[in-house]
């Protein structure tokens, strides 16, 4: 009985681990635009590569710095209204 419990914890560990995505090494990323290239050699975002190549998921925001360069003049309007 308890080796076909090991057995059954060994099984459906490996299944887990089948369904788990890895990223490792170096990611070739541009510098300036941070677009990355695939496997293919072509230039893409991101996001859309780590998502192709792990579990990850996205959700976006905008960072106080961007918006402040981005949407000035919201920032500066929410400023005065402090």
């Amino acid at each position: 009985m308890a080796e076909d419990e090991r057995n059954k914890i060994y099984l459906d560990h490996r299944v887990a681990l089948a369904g788990i995505k890895w990223l490792a090494g170096r990611l070739p990323i541009c510098s300036s635009c941070k677009k990355i290239t695939n496997d293919d050699g072509y230039w893409g975002q991101i996001e859309a590569y780590i998502r192709e190549h792990s579990a990850a998921e996205f959700n976006h925001g905008i960072c106080p710095e961007c918006a402040a360069k981005l949407y000035p003049e919201i920032i500066k309007k929410k400023d005065k209204n402090e």
